[in-house]
């Protein structure tokens, strides 16, 4: 099953109640799109399994770089986590030139 890489974002269980109260369970997927998406920081292309509604918010907040850093760790993939570590070390890289 589809589960967002940044925001963790997987399917949910739910009833759909009829008008007679009976109640059937049902799986609403959420809409992952293999995405590519530019760093600024790596200036590069990271390409990751997200969420439309992760990519609205991503905008938003002001560009990818910002929103995976805002990120909490334990929502993020492992693939996430590599390219979350390789942007923080390149930021650190940036600081210490200037």
């Amino acid at each position: 099953m589809s589960r967002c890489e940044i925001t963790g974002k997987g399917p949910v269980v739910k009833n759909l109640v009829s008008h007679s109260n009976i109640k059937t369970k049902s799986t609403a997927q959420p809409n992952v799109q293999r995405k590519r998406i530019f760093s600024r920081v790596l200036n590069e292309m990271v390409r990751l399994y997200v969420a439309t509604s992760a990519i609205r918010d991503m905008e938003h907040s002001g560009g990818f770089d910002q929103f995976i850093m805002n990120q909490n760790d334990g929502t993020l993939s492992k693939r996430a986590m590599e390219v979350k570590t390789r942007i923080r070390r390149k930021m650190a890289t940036k600081k210490k030139k200037a």
